[in-house]
């Protein structure tokens, strides 16, 4: 098993615009007050700088390109609705927003095989949507594939019972807390476990403080700690410039880069950088807009193939 991957799939926007629907309980997401067209525009020119920095070392960047006719404005993150995995297994996950379920694309399934992965089999989660039932796939499945499981903090788009499901079916064992976030004065649940915590090779970044339960805390850190994780803890301001949404991936000569966001790079401590860079080298990339009116950053973009070659 391995934990990273060199081959990354990403997905060029054609329609990306702050999604109305999953602003009801993304609080990360903004309005730029700029037209549709032009914050588009600026996500394409972010999106196209992101993919040459990661092809520029060495990481094999598949790029499928969205369609206009399906007006997916989420279509740029696309680890939330699939998941590949190293025994040729394909997860489809159940979406909390309607227009987020038209990203789902078996296209990408083709291009992948064309590129010589072999897919064995497709586990289609996607009925649980008519029980309004949600699991947004590695957006809120946080995998340790090595140690066998799954992070995942608890909220309207990731349901305990299917988050075990999928636990048996891959052969995970479930590590399930809640996470909060200040919003207007308020602690309510975040969207996503991507956006406080990123498990590496050999560390773990993690925003501890939205974790309000101390047993849970305690129970979470204790999972990292025994499998051999430096833990790398972040603030919650931090975590509001996506210091948490980051994403260890292998480019030329399995070279080890942790990508995240500029802003989220800007973030850091001198002291979190160094540790970070004890383990492999930082690759950032401005992301603003797309973080801005998506409400999602580095992480979200990639989703990981780890499918075995034909």
């Amino acid at each position: 098993m391995e934990q990273i991957t060199n081959t990354i799939l990403m997905v060029r926007p054609v329609n990306f615009r702050m999604n109305e629907e999953t602003a009801v309980n993304n609080y990360f997401q903004e309005d730029l007050q700029l037209k549709n067209e032009e914050i588009n525009a600026k996500a394409q020119n972010e999106f196209d700088a992101f993919v040459n920095k990661l092809k520029a070392v060495g990481v094999n960047v598949v790029v499928v390109n969205d369609k206009k006719d399906f007006d997916t404005p989420d279509s740029i993150f696309p680890n939330n609705w699939v998941s590949f995995h190293q025994d040729g297994k394909v997860a489809v996950y159940p979406m909390f927003a309607e227009n987020r379920r038209r990203e789902r694309r078996m296209e990408f399934f083709e291009v992948l095989e064309a590129q010589g992965f072999k897919i064995s089999d497709v586990v289609d989660y996607t009925e649980a949507e008519d029980e309004k039932v949600y699991l947004e796939g590695t957006g809120v499945l946080i995998l340790d594939r090595i140690n066998r499981k799954a992070y995942c903090a608890l909220s309207v788009r990731a349901d305990e019972e299917l988050l075990i499901e999928f636990c048996e079916d891959f052969e995970y064992s479930p590590v399930i807390f809640h996470a909060y976030q200040d919003v207007d004065g308020k602690r309510l649940p975040i969207y996503h476990t991507n956006v406080m915590m990123c498990v590496a090779e050999e560390f773990a970044v993690i925003c501890a403080d939205s974790i309000d339960d101390a047993k849970e805390r305690k129970s979470v850190l204790k999972h990292l700690k025994q499998d051999g994780k430096q833990v790398i803890t972040i603030t919650e301001a931090q975590m509001h410039q996506f210091a948490g949404n980051m994403l260890q991936v292998k480019g030329e000569a399995d070279k080890k880069y942790l990508v995240m966001s500029a802003a989220a790079h800007k973030s850091l401590t001198n002291s979190q950088i160094s540790t970070i860079e004890k383990h492999c080298e930082i690759l950032s990339s401005d992301l603003s807009t797309i973080e801005t009116c998506g409400g999602g950053s580095a992480r979200c973009m990639m989703a990981e193939v780890f499918l075995p070659k034909a």
